[in-house]
């Protein structure tokens, strides 16, 4: 009977000890992120300078996931935001003032201290129509719809992570991946704003996003007719940097990534007049870099006040945007906001 009772005791002292190691081994994962909505109202009686009243509101969230466990690391990030306005005008009263999908995910072996071979993935678009808003009871132009344009990105290569909250990646084999598509319901349904002829909405969001290139034979001018698509794949160099800190209710998160192609395309380009006017699909040529760069620092009082500056700056070549002139070209693209409201962050 004592053998039996100290075979028990025994027995219950190990499953003990393994329960306590257990729970004093830290969890491999880490969740963290930042959720909330921010609105802001703006009333004009007789105001002498002009202005509309008008309502903004914008939800977001910012999540990151992260894995760490021997030589393992896989970094996920997801930001989502949407923001709607409302002022008080005759036409066009509800814009959208934002709209954002961006995944990220990393995958890397550490081969040597801070240094990790990845592979990495991204996506980007958006959720809802976006529209030229011209103030007019005209139908506005259509700029953009559901997850087109869109842009993935697949790579391999080297990410060195000193820390959890920095990180330098570089990849000689980086896919871009451009999306316009726009199916024939919908080109149909606008066939009164974008004429068929011409191709429609379907052709005008290829124009626009660049998802088109040059014929490799020329015609019979001589010179050399665009191919529209769906899809434009790129091979290509890509480099990208991250920071993700926080410190007490203070939480900061900015990416930039640049990516040039692959290309060397040296067909000389003429004119009507037989001047030269460059190069075949020059501006994807390699050293033009596209640039991406998004930063946000949130700060959270008072438990669930949570107060945010978000921006995005883009430099696309190939995508041409329209001055006050109607004048395209190839431009900066840059968005800011600064909100106050309720969130939370963990």
């Amino acid at each position: 009977m004592k053998k039996y009772l100290l075979s028990v005791f025994t027995l219950c002292l190990a499953t003990m000890m393994i329960a306590q190691e257990a729970e004093q081994k830290p969890s491999p994962w880490d969740f963290s992120g930042v959720v909330g909505l921010n609105a802001s109202a703006t009333g004009l009686v007789n105001w002498a300078a002009g202005g509309n009243n008008n309502v903004n509101g914008v939800a977001f969230g910012k999540l990151r996931l992260l894995f760490n466990e021997n030589d393992i690391s896989w970094e996920t990030n997801l930001n989502l935001e949407y923001g709607l306005s409302y002022i008080d005008q005759k036409y066009d009263p509800f814009q959208k003032s934002s709209d954002v999908i961006d995944f990220k995910t990393k995958l890397g072996w550490q081969f040597h201290k801070a240094w990790f071979l990845t592979a990495a993935a991204g996506f980007k678009s958006q959720m809802d129509l976006g529209r030229a808003y011209d103030g007019t009871e005209a139908e506005d132009l259509i700029i953009s719809k559901f997850l087109a344009p869109s842009y993935t990105d697949i790579s391999v290569g080297i990410d060195w992570k000193p820390n959890s909250i920095f990180s330098v990646y570089l990849s000689p084999v980086a896919g871009k991946i451009t999306t316009a598509y726009v199916s024939d319901a919908m080109n149909e349904k606008y066939a009164d704003m974008y004429a068929l002829d011409n191709g429609g909405l379907r052709q005008a969001m290829q124009e626009k996003y660049a998802t088109w290139s040059y014929s490799k034979v020329a015609n019979a001018e001589g010179t050399y007719d665009k191919i529209y698509k769906n899809v434009k794949a790129e091979l290509g160099l890509t480099l990208k940097g991250a920071i993700n800190y926080t410190y007490k209710d203070l939480k900061i998160i900015t990416s930039v990534g640049l990516f040039t192609p692959y290309a060397w395309d040296k067909t000389e380009m003429f004119d009507a007049d037989n001047q030269f006017i460059g190069y075949r699909d020059n501006n994807r040529r390699f050293g033009n870099f596209d640039v991406d760069w998004d930063a946000a620092i949130s700060y959270q009082f008072l438990k669930c006040i949570n107060v945010t500056l978000s921006t995005s700056m883009k430099y696309y070549n190939g995508v041409k945007i329209a001055d006050a002139d109607g004048i395209l070209a190839e431009r900066v693209q840059f968005k800011g906001v600064l909100g106050l409201g309720v969130g939370y962050s963990f």
